[in-house]
């Protein structure tokens, strides 16, 4: 099952990103996060869907200090994720 979520809300500059690595990592998924340039996260991920029903939890509950507003999920094609290595942060300084 290969997924992309955008999420919405305070979730840039609180440590989203890495939690979200942290956990699709212990997951168990293959893909990467992302900041956006509009303030968002971009989630792109490959897993089964048990993996893939734990990475939403994950992604509602978000960290400390960020707020979730909105999540849009977008279901890929099982082709996308062929490519997907371990799971990881992309564009990180």
């Amino acid at each position: 099952m290969v997924q992309q979520y955008l999420v919405k809300g305070r979730v840039q500059g609180v440590g989203f990103r890495w939690f979200v690595q942290y956990e699709a990592a212990r997951i168990g998924l293959r893909g990467w996060v992302r900041n956006t340039d509009d303030g968002d996260v971009e989630v792109m991920a490959a897993g089964s869907p048990a993996q893939i029903e734990q990475l939403v939890l994950v992604l509602h509950k978000g960290t400390r200090g960020s707020r979730v507003d909105k999540i849009e999920v977008h279901p890929l094609a099982e082709s996308e994720g062929d490519e997907l290595q371990s799971f990881q942060i992309e564009g990180a300084w």
